[in-house]
């Protein structure tokens, strides 16, 4: 795309932020890593976007929809050259995206389902089968932005490795679980639990049990977590889909957890 004076069009930093959604201060920080380099900068240190980084700083934020870290989406990006072969590809992508997410409305919608026929019927919310709360979920999703995240701790407690020898079945296990744990939370939490009850603990016993097997956090470290259980979409979004306030309700327990198992 060029100007009416034939030089190629460009946009500001101000200007692209204002296109994409995305903060100067981000498209400062791609660059810096060598994912988003600007076309050119100016003598007063300005940077300027042409069209060929419009598209480039499209398919970044496509894939970052699609929680790719950072680093596996500069991969990506400087692998795919031809832009049309790459919007293909990212409509693959979110195609696998939309499936995942369909299959996880499915979920919830039967799950509404069973509890307003359980209610209706007049008895307590019941579900007649609790395996079926877990279908759609994927547990080792997030091992990328894990590995984004805390480098350190994912080198030091062989994240990597234990993701490379486990099985399909062992990863999907291993998610079962733990959101078998956030249902059993759940229920502590509907019945008014505190925090700090024996109950509750018993259960952050088996959670912290199971973040060691990753990496032994101190209990500020530990406490820290359960902030990001609200701070964090990444974390936020598995436990508001079991029940709303979860995240929070697990935050504190975990707070409460380093105060009294940790300190």
């Amino acid at each position: 795309m060029r100007g009416t004076d034939g030089q190629a069009m460009a946009w500001s930093i101000a200007q692209v932020a204002r296109m994409s959604g995305v903060t100067s201060r981000t498209l400062r920080h791609y660059d810096e890593i060598g994912l988003l380099a600007p076309a050119r900068v100016g003598g007063n240190g300005y940077r300027h976007y042409e069209e060929a980084q419009l598209l480039r700083l499209q398919q970044i934020l496509l894939l970052r929809r699609l929680d790719l870290g950072l680093t596996e989406i500069r991969e990506i990006v400087d692998r795919q050259t031809d832009p049309v072969a790459a919007l293909r590809e990212h409509h693959r992508r979110l195609l696998g995206e939309r499936d995942r997410l369909d299959a996880v409305v499915r979920v919830v919608e039967r799950t509404i389902t069973e509890l307003q026929e359980s209610t209706e019927r007049g008895g307590m919310s019941k579900i007649n089968r609790p395996e079926n709360l877990f279908e759609g979920f994927d547990g080792a999703r997030y091992g990328a932005e894990a590995r984004e995240r805390w480098p350190g701790h994912w080198e030091r407690a062989g994240q990597q490795e234990l993701l490379d020898t486990a099985t399909p079945e062992e990863i999907d296990r291993m998610g079962r679980e733990a959101t078998a744990a956030m249902v059993r939370l759940a229920e502590l939490m509907t019945a008014g639990t505190p925090v700090d009850d024996p109950a509750v603990l018993a259960e952050l016993d088996v959670h912290y049990r199971e973040t060691t097997r990753f990496w032994t956090p101190t209990a500020a470290e530990y406490a820290h977590l359960g902030r990001m259980q609200v701070d964090e979409e990444l974390f936020r979004v598995n436990y508001e889909r079991i029940a709303e306030g979860l995240a929070a309700y697990m935050r504190d327990a975990m707070v409460a957890y380093a105060d009294t198992r940790l300190s």
